[in-house]
């Protein structure tokens, strides 16, 4: 591809990320896959244009004004950032065979723009690169660090894999990969991670076609970690989605014992089946809700991984800042409670609710934990700090009763859990 043509591209995905509602990533696997003959260094160019526009989103729609689009972002953006003259820009929109059409009058005057890309007037949501309407709940999440983490939440994430010990140990798994050429080292906090190097494309490597490695972020390691299932166990996993978590599940638990994963998505619980079954897991029931009487009291924990606003995420979703709504925040507030509400019937006396969410806002995390104490007295909070040495191992990342992870502060993705005991 040409310089030109790259930037066509760049411009064709942003208008098709903008449309979707659905991470970038995707939209760019599916347009590459209809267009074989883009080479790997063309796909690698035209993704960090994409990716460099849409982290920039905000700061360029302000520079640019009410004309702000796909187009005019990358016109700006190679003008600001990249530090290209006009006559550079201009060049890669000559309208010849495969460049984008000829600038506009107003699209030459962004081809002049200078860096810097920030101002100093620029509100902090512009700078920092979220909607202004979760401007409070975010100061009221982070305080003074609200900079550092909205920064953190901006960058790239790394490639994580949580190793399979039903089939392997992590110096085993490191080994395997590093036969495939790929570099890997082990996570500081999961004792169950390794991280991978640079990007690459898992399907081909042995330990993945396998069933000796998953990828999941650190962070989501932890998580299911913190449940404490252990073999012989009764474990549901109530929110279990594609599976992540319910896998890890399964390896604690070493194929021994129930373990009960429960999502309305048919289309989710198909995905699932084929990861447990690459992983060698046979102890899993699936079930589209455990919510029935059959299901009361029966459990010696219980995840509930809720529907969330995904803010812990950003960075691997960088566009779904701008789709969410605040209409939508109050029905995820509003369901998470009633998740939490049905999932109290389900552990044992003495058995444990762990309620994760990967969202760092106070208002999805600690004031739901407070709001289901208030009206669950049968409950009671058991502070991860106690409890981590014996499930984990190592020094404990949080001071506090909850767990709380993020890109900035643990190097992960953001997500919080907090262990329930049922009395």
């Amino acid at each position: 591809m040409t310089p030109g043509a790259r930037i066509r591209a760049a411009i064709e995905l942003l208008d098709k990320i903008e449309a979707a509602a659905f991470p970038a990533d995707g939209v760019i696997a599916s347009y590459f896959g209809k267009r074989r003959y883009a080479g790997a260094k063309d796909r690698r160019a035209v993704r960090e244009t994409v990716f460099a526009v849409l982290r920039a989103r905000a700061r360029l729609d302000r520079r640019i004004g009410p004309d702000a689009c796909p187009r005019t972002r990358l016109i700006a953006h190679l003008a600001i950032s990249e530090g290209m003259g006009a006559k550079e820009i201009e060049a890669l929109f000559s309208g010849e065979g495969h460049h984008s059409a000829l600038l506009s009058a107003a699209e030459e005057s962004l081809a002049r723009l200078a860096p810097p890309l920030e101002t100093p007037e620029m509100p902090a949501s512009t700078a920092l690169e979220y909607p202004l309407w979760l401007d409070r709940a975010l100061r009221r999440s982070f305080g003074e660090a609200l900079a550092g983490e909205m920064a953190a939440l901006n960058l790239p994430a790394p490639l994580d894999v949580r190793v399979n010990i039903l089939k392997c140990s992590r110096d085993e798994a490191a080994r395997m990969l590093c036969a495939d050429d790929i570099v890997s080292r082990p996570t500081p906090l999961s004792p169950l991670g390794l991280r991978l190097e640079s990007r690459v494309r898992l399907e081909s490597a042995a330990a993945f076609r396998n069933g000796l490695i998953e990828v999941q972020d650190e962070g989501s390691q932890l998580v299911a970690l913190l449940v404490g299932a252990k073999p012989g166990m009764a474990v549901a996993d109530i929110c279990a989605g594609a599976g992540g978590k319910t896998l890890a599940l399964a390896a604690a638990m070493k194929g021994e014992g129930e373990l009960v994963a429960g999502d309305v998505s048919t289309r989710r619980m198909a995905a699932m089946g084929k990861r447990l079954s690459r992983a060698g897991v046979q102890n899993v029931t699936q079930t589209a809700t455990v919510t029935g009487d059959e299901y009361r009291g029966r459990f010696d924990r219980v995840l509930v991984d809720a529907p969330c606003s995904g803010v812990g995420v950003w960075r691997r979703d960088v566009t779904a800042r701008w789709r969410l709504t605040a209409a939508e925040m109050q029905e995820i507030i509003n369901r998470q409670r009633a998740v939490l509400t049905a999932a109290a019937l389900l552990p044992k006396a003495g058995g444990r609710m762990i309620y994760a969410t990967c969202s760092l806002l106070t208002d999805e995390n600690e004031d739901q934990v407070r709001w289901f104490l208030e009206n669950h007295p049968g409950y009671s909070v058991i502070p991860v700090i106690g409890i981590w040495s014996d499930i984990i191992g190592g020094e404990c990342p949080v001071k506090g009763p909850y767990l709380r992870l993020s890109p900035a502060a643990t190097g992960t993705d953001g997500f919080f859990a907090a262990v329930l005991e049922r009395n």
